[in-house]
C-alpha cells in the first residue's frame, strides 16, 4: 500500500519535532515524492547522517519492513 504525503510528514514531525517539513508529490501518482526538511537536528552531521536519519523516522517504509511503502522519496535536508 502506498504511503500518503500526510502520513509521511506526521512521521517525520514526530521524530524532528520543530522541523520545517514539506512534502511534494513529485509525479501526482502518490508514489514518487520529495521531502524537503529543516532541523536543528541535522546541524553538524554530513548529508549522508542526515538521510539516515531520515530514513530512521521513516519507520521501514522505504525498506519493506512497514504494511505501508514509499516507491521513491528525494530528500533535500538542511539544518535551521
Amino acid at each position: 500500500m502506498a504511503m500518503a504525503a500526510d502520513d509521511i510528514k506526521a512521521l517525520l514531525l514526530e521524530s524532528f519535532a520543530g522541523a520545517q517539513v514539506e512534502i511534494i508529490d513529485l509525479a501526482g501518482d502518490g508514489n514518487h515524492y520529495k521531502a524537503v526538511i529543516a532541523s536543528e537536528q541535522f546541524a553538524g552531521k554530513s548529508r549522508v547522517a542526515q538521510h539516515q536519519m531520515v530514513y530512521a523516522a521513516l519507520k521501514g517504509a522505504m525498506d519493506g519492513t512497514n504494511d505501508a511503502q514509499l516507491h521513491a522519496l528525494a530528500l533535500e535536508t538542511k539544518a535551521l
